[in-house]
């Protein structure tokens, strides 16, 4: 699909934005609408959505598939591969590109900048609020060249790895749409705390007992609340915080019932 701005003259880059989605059909959109006049390419991996995010994403990309799900790191480095085009533009299917992040990518790009990537400061969406401070003080890397780099194989809290140069923070904001509602929070917490806690095992991390995963969580509190500005979000910044500490103490108490079952059986297994 050729976009307005891909037609005209004064577009000297090419951008590749891929996408890796599944039950996406009430957020997809504002993604695919936030960069579909910029991108040469959108690439979408689809990992058996059952609602209408397959079809949404046809009518802005030729370049949807459909495929099974390895995990976060493993499911965009495939889509990664896939991508032409000489600037790629990570992003997700809750994720939107605001008016101003957009007009801004143009312009860094169209300058043939020298960095070889781009952190795009989040602004968080949730419960209908956007937070200013706390989760929103984060700026993930998503813009990147394509020659050279690649995701790494992690389930989750995958990383960007890039060929030696510099990297830059725009002023435009990502906006994100963490979550539907609590409930979809509290899905979401489950599903990632017990993936971090797998990814720590196989990697022998230690995590330092229910001790451990209790000073983590008050830590993440503090880090979010008070270090990040938290608290000037209001109310909501407040429970912003706790809903990541717990979220935290989740995925180190899950670490320390996987070693403490690994242990017991080895002491079973050294008994017979």
């Amino acid at each position: 699909m050729v976009s307005e701005m891909k037609k005209g003259s004064d577009k000297s880059y090419s951008l590749s934005v891929i996408i890796v989605a599944m039950n996406e059909e009430d957020r997809i959109t504002s993604c695919l609408e936030s960069v579909f006049s910029i991108a040469d390419e959108i690439i979408v991996l689809d990992s058996g959505s059952t609602d209408r995010t397959v079809e949404i994403a046809k009518a802005y990309s030729d370049k949807v598939f459909e495929t099974d799900w390895p995990g976060y790191g493993p499911q965009k480095q495939r889509a990664l591969e896939k991508a032409t085009a000489e600037w790629v533009l990570s992003i997700d299917a809750d994720e939107a590109l605001s008016p101003e992040l957009f007009s801004e990518i143009h312009e860094v790009l169209s300058a043939s900048p020298e960095e070889i990537g781009f952190m795009l400061p989040w602004a968080v969406t949730i419960f209908g609020e956007t937070l200013n401070h706390g989760r929103s003080a984060r700026a993930p890397l998503r813009l990147f060249k394509r020659k050279g780099s690649r995701f790494t194989s992690s389930l989750v809290h995958e990383k960007i790895l890039l060929p030696k140069g510099k990297i830059k923070k725009l002023n435009g904001r990502l906006l994100h749409f963490t979550h539907r509602d609590f409930g979809h929070y509290m899905e979401k917490n489950r599903h990632y705390a017990w993936l971090g806690a797998q990814k720590r095992f196989a990697s022998r991390k230690a995590g330092f007992g229910l001790t451990g995963a209790a000073l983590r969580a008050l830590w993440t509190f503090i880090q979010i609340y008070f270090i990040r500005l938290g608290f000037l979000d209001g109310r909501l910044g407040f429970l912003v915080a706790v809903m990541y500490s717990q979220g935290s103490f989740n995925k180190y108490a899950g670490l320390w019932t996987l070693r403490h079952q690994a242990l017991l059986k080895r002491n079973e297994e050294a008994s017979e």
